[in-house]
Order: C-alpha cells, then sequence, then structure tokens
C-alpha cells in the first residue's frame, strides 16, 4: 500500500485562499478528488491524506465528507479549535467519523510566535489522545525551538511534522534548522513528512541535488521508521508536476532495503494514522 501522507482540496475564492499569490496563478482553481486520483494512479499511489487548508469547522465537515465518497481518500486531518471550551464537542462530532485520523493547525501564520506554548493551546493537545488523535505540526525553522518543548510535554501523543519544517533550501541555508531537526528527532513520538520541499527551493531552477542535504538530515535522524512521502499537492504544483515531486523522494530512498522502502511509502502513514483500523 502506498500512500500520498499529505495532499489538499479545496474550492477557490480569493478571500480565503488570499496565501495563493500572483507567482502562485495556477493553484488558482478548484482542486477536487476526481483531479488528483489520475495523478495518485499515474504516481503508482493507491490513496492519500488529505489535509485542511482552511481554519473552519465546516473545512473538517467537507473534508470528511469527501472522504466518505471517495475511498482512496484514506484519512482526513481536519481542524478544529483547539483552544475553545467547545473542543470535547467538536472532537466527538468528528471522530464519530473514523476517517477523521489527526488535526492541524496553522502554527507558522499566527502573528505571535509562541503561539502553540499558550496554554489554551495546550490544554486542547492534552484532549487529542483521548479521540485516538495524531497531530501535524506546521511550522517555520524559527518555531523549531518551541516545537522542541511542545513535543516534550506531551510524550505520548503523536506528532508529525509536515514539510520538514521548511528549511531553506532556495539558499542552501541549514542551519540551526539542521541543529533543531537533530534535537527534535529524539523524542520517539515525533515522525516527519518528506514532503513540502520543492516550493522551499528555487521554483524554476532547482536541481535534485538540491534537495539532498535537508534529506540526508532527515533520514539519518528520524530513520526510515518515522518518515513517510507526501506531495503537497496541489500546492506543489507551483514548481513541479505531481509526479516529479513523488519522484524526488523516491529517487533518493531507492538505495535503501525493500523493507525501508515500504515503511516510507506507505507503512508508515498506516500506522501512525491507523489507517488499517
Amino acid at each position: 500500500m502506498k500512500i500520498d501522507s499529505h495532499q489538499h482540496f479545496w474550492t477557490y475564492n480569493e478571500n480565503e485562499f488570499g496565501w495563493i499569490n500572483d507567482q502562485m496563478s495556477v493553484i488558482r482553481r478548484n482542486f477536487f478528488p476526481d483531479d488528483l486520483k489520475p495523478e495518485l494512479t499515474n504516481a503508482g499511489f493507491d490513496g492519500s491524506i488529505t489535509v485542511q487548508a482552511r481554519q473552519k469547522l465546516e473545512e473538517t465537515s467537507w473534508l470528511l465528507e469527501l472522504a466518505t465518497h471517495h475511498n482512496f481518500i484514506r484519512g482526513v486531518v481536519g481542524w478544529v479549535d483547539l483552544c475553545s471550551p467547545e473542543l470535547p464537542k467538536q472532537l466527538e462530532l468528528f471522530t464519530a467519523n473514523k476517517k477523521l485520523v489527526g488535526v492541524r493547525h496553522v502554527i507558522h501564520d499566527e502573528p505571535d510566535d509562541n503561539f502553540m506554548l499558550r496554554p489554551d493551546f495546550l490544554n486542547g493537545i492534552k484532549q487529542l489522545g483521548n479521540y485516538g488523535l495524531t497531530y501535524d505540526i506546521l511550522i517555520f525553522p524559527k518555531h523549531l525551538p518551541n516545537t522542541l518543548h511542545f513535543v516534550k510535554a506531551f510524550p505520548d501523543q503523536a506528532f508529525i511534522l509536515d514539510h520538514i519544517a521548511k528549511p531553506d533550501i532556495k539558499n542552501q541555508l541549514f542551519n540551526p534548522w539542521k541543529e533543531n531537526i537533530e534535537k527534535l528527532a529524539k523524542f520517539p513520538n515525533v515522525h516527519c513528512k518528506l514532503s513540502g520541499m520543492v516550493t522551499e527551493a528555487d521554483w524554476k531552477n532547482w536541481k535534485h541535488e538540491d534537495f539532498i542535504p535537508c534529506l540526508e538530515v532527515v533520514l539519518e535522524n528520524f530513520g526510515p521508521n518515522r518518515v513517510m512521502i507526501g506531495s503537497d499537492w496541489p500546492v506543489c504544483t507551483v514548481a513541479a508536476s505531481y509526479s516529479t515531486v513523488m519522484g524526488i523522494v523516491q529517487h533518493y530512498i531507492e538505495k535503501l532495503s525493500p523493507a525501508e522502502l515500504n515503511m516510507i511509502l506507505g507503512e508508515n502513514a498506516c500506522s501512525i494514522y491507523n489507517l488499517n483500523d
């Protein structure tokens, strides 16, 4: 089972997707399951995890509805208001659908760099374990020091680092990102998605060699049993096609054993997100 651990769907509108600037005009349109399915098939993947793109409860409802009608969507990482006193009700509602496997908050868009350490946010994270949900960490490198404190507070919570924390691949500047990734990987409950890299590179002029330093850091520290491949489709298409993006990782890991390849290409996603339950 090959699983793309990270992709998005959306009905485009300028108000809710203001982050899509003029340089990203290629993704200023709707992206639905029927758009992704041929890409998955052509690349040899069996299913995907769809991840929230809007911080609205309606987003989670919509993604779960899509997953219900499209079996290749194996799980949904949705959004709930982790700071709200209504959180238990939200979790009860959404976890009635077994396709909800995790939640995410767009930390890197918060004006407060210390948002993830707020008491109300931490209280929300504390409740996820009661529902068997993972938490996807979406941050910039500057947030990694706080992330170390964050994950340390929840040794029993499963965390997945999205997009390897978005290092500066374009300029090949990997410190202090590298040192902080080494520290983060020491927490056994933290996993990492090999995703979102092409959009941190030079969109027009990237080369396969540009990704080797960060791939080496992640694989060396997390190991093949705690990383998973992800496309970040359709965002990735501003810089490369779906198959090209997935090929970047697959080309790098082809030197690994068949068992290790299977872990990275699907088994880890199935395990951490409990897709086989």
